[in-house]
């Protein structure tokens, strides 16, 4: 799905936070990107620069982005 397929969806809903969940599920169901969930979700406000909640939690689920192990260096 991409970010017009999604926004046309969108439309279809009324309520904010409905519209919330459905993205949340369909970055969870990996029909969406990371980065689509995330411009949608600041065009529409959902997105506190100060507490990024809604990122916070999409990114909590996410499997695509582990942070590697880095080697311990020896002085």
């Amino acid at each position: 799905m991409n970010r017009e397929e999604l926004n046309w969806l969108l439309q279809t809903i009324k309520d904010a936070q409905t519209a919330e969940r459905c993205v949340l599920a369909q970055y969870e169901r990996g029909r969406i990107s990371l980065q689509v969930m995330a411009d949608v979700a600041r065009e529409r406000g959902w997105i506190n620069r100060t507490a990024n909640q809604f990122l916070t939690t999409a990114t909590g689920h996410s499997t695509g982005y582990a942070t590697p192990e880095l080697p311990i260096g020896t002085v």
